[in-house]
């Protein structure tokens, strides 16, 4: 994957095709039984609550597709039961239909979902979310008007702001935190073993071969020595401690990173201390929630689409937005520019699966993944599986890709 010689008969690939389409289709079946459950609600405020919680499932399915989208482009759309040989012969959407099914999804979303949740509720996914998420589809739509609106409409709601560490937005305690606006919600309900809502996402980050077993993982998603230097150059120093976890080094929680790990640096942003990680047996992050969309992303959007001409909202300026992400890390205000908003997306969310995706919406893949190997005209997406076109033979062939 690093080198970029994958191909359509990758397993990862196939694996990324299928989970994301398992997704879209809980969403799918959700929606379906939400319509029945409405249809037996005995009072209008049952039936409101179907319809919000028809709007998480929208809210979901957009992610879905969303992260389809960027991954492979053209795909094709479920959204309801289908037989299979309809499926066989369901073709790709252009990406212009799939962002307008993901728009309709989130605006649908927006309609019905509420400012909030109890307390008891935390981590629902709200108006915000919808509003939120959509800023981050417009923004890879070029859709500069739409990208400041919806990120515009989020900053004003007063509801949410920059925790004021940046290492403390990724703690254990700071879950569901003011800067965020959507998690996946994990537990290991103290157990050991058996059916818990576990999320691998920071165990197979950890550092491989370091002990005890408790404080260890797969070691994958490491670090580069390359954005060590870049960051280094930038007097980045609050988010490099964040962003990395050191061989040979202890974190400020007494944790040891033993030097004889596989890898010089492994994620600090998903780090959970061995406090947190009650067992031996392979426990390392089962409680950590994954930070789908912080609030700085948000501000970052809300620049970025301003610099290209979306309008600003009356609360906030661009280059505010900008100097707060950056006051945050402990920086001082740079001018606003394209330039200068994208070093502070790759700094601010590095290690967080935007920074691939972010080179190749802006025309910059090749200049910068060139040399490891990136072809411009065909890595800018992932093949369609070899095996998905053998299960739908209307599926084209990804242009660059041998099958």
């Amino acid at each position: 994957m690093d080198e970029f010689s994958f191909g359509p008969t990758t397993t990862l690939i196939n694996d990324m095709w299928i989970k994301f389409y398992n997704i879209a289709s809980a969403a799918n079946h959700a929606l379906s039984e939400l319509e029945e459950f409405k249809k037996n609600m005995s009072t209008d405020d049952l039936r409101a609550y179907c319809d919000e919680c028809a709007g998480e499932a929208r809210v979901i399915r957009a992610w879905a597709y969303f992260n389809l989208l960027r991954m492979f482009g053209s795909v094709p759309i479920i959204e309801g039961k289908m037989t299979a040989d309809e499926l066989a012969a369901n073709p790709a959407r252009s990406e212009a239909e799939v962002y307008t099914f993901i728009y309709s999804d989130l605006d649908q979303a927006i309609a019905v979902l509420p400012d909030s949740y109890p307390k008891k509720e935390l981590g629902r996914f709200t108006v915000w979310t919808a509003r939120a998420l959509k800023s981050k589809v417009a923004l890879y739509r070029q859709d500069w008007a739409e990208a400041a609106a919806q990120a515009g409409a989020v900053i004003t709601s007063g509801r949410f702001s920059l925790v004021p560490s940046f290492r403390a937005v990724f703690s254990m305690d700071n879950e569901n935190s003011s800067e965020s606006l959507m998690e996946v919600q994990a537990s290991s309900l103290g157990q050991s073993s058996g059916d818990a809502p576990i999320c691998y996402y920071a165990f197979i980050q950890g550092p491989r071969n370091n002990k005890p077993s408790n404080m260890q993982g797969w070691g994958f998603n490491v670090p580069s020595q390359g954005l060590m230097d870049w960051m280094t150059a930038r007097g980045d120093t609050e988010r490099i401690a964040a962003t990395f976890l050191v061989s040979g080094t202890t974190t400020p929680e007494g944790d040891v990173i033993l030097e004889s790990c596989a890898n010089k640096y492994y994620n600090g942003k998903v780090y959970t201390p061995s406090a947190y990680n009650l067992w031996s047996y392979n426990g390392y992050g089962f409680d950590y929630n994954m930070r789908l969309l912080r609030y700085a992303d948000i501000l970052l959007i809300y620049a970025e689409a301003c610099v290209q001409g979306g309008a600003p909202v009356a609360a906030l300026s661009a280059q505010g937005a900008l100097d707060m992400v950056r006051a945050r890390a402990g920086l001082t205000s740079v001018p606003l520019t394209l330039d200068s908003v994208l070093d502070e997306r790759r700094a601010e969310l590095a290690m967080e699966e935007n920074r691939f995706f972010d080179l190749v919406r802006t025309g910059r893949a090749a200049a910068v993944l060139g040399p490891i190997g990136f072809t411009a005209g065909k890595n800018e997406h992932f093949p369609i599986p070899a095996s998905q076109r053998q299960l739908n033979t209307s599926l084209p062939a990804s242009a660059g890709y041998e099958y």
